[in-house]
Parts: C-alpha cells; sequence; structure tokens
C-alpha cells in the first residue's frame, strides 16, 4: 500500500477495493483507510532548532508543520478534520 496527498487530502492506492459481501463485515484494507481523510493529530516538534507543532494523518503521514498549536488545530478544522488527542 502506497499513502500519498493530492490537495491536502490522503490517498491510498495499491490496495484492491473488494465489495464486501454483508454490511456487518468489512475488509482489512478498507478498516484501514477508514479515517484516513477525516482524523487528525498534533504532535511538538522542533524544526531548524525552533519549537513547532506538526500535523499528522491518522496512520502518521506527517500533513503540516505550524509554528503555534492554535495555528495547527486551525488548519485541521479548515480542512473539515477531527483533532484526535495523543495517549
Amino acid at each position: 500500500m502506497r499513502v500519498t496527498t493530492r490537495n491536502g487530502r490522503v490517498l491510498l492506492q495499491g490496495e484492491p477495493a473488494q465489495p464486501t459481501t454483508s454490511p456487518h463485515m468489512i475488509s482489512t484494507g478498507e478498516l484501514r483507510g477508514l479515517g484516513m481523510e477525516a482524523v487528525a493529530y498534533i504532535r511538538a516538534v522542533q524544526v531548524e532548532g525552533e519549537d513547532a507543532f506538526a500535523i499528522h494523518a491518522a496512520d502518521g503521514t506527517p500533513l503540516a508543520v505550524a509554528e503555534d498549536r492554535d495555528d495547527a488545530v486551525n488548519a485541521i478544522i479548515q480542512h473539515d478534520m477531527m483533532l484526535v488527542p495523543l495517549h
């Protein structure tokens, strides 16, 4: 499976879509893709010695870096994503 981005959206490629036989069953690939485009988290990082906040997709793919936490939260909201806390 390959993860790429296009216009700020995370895309999963290389995994064939197989229709489920029942609405109560979901394939591993479908399960892996749930929330990829809708869920993000923020992690404190350092970039060139400066404190910053990295925005990551549900699978850990880095999406962006912001100078402060409020900017990171606003970026997530503006892209219609849900911010989830890290444990």
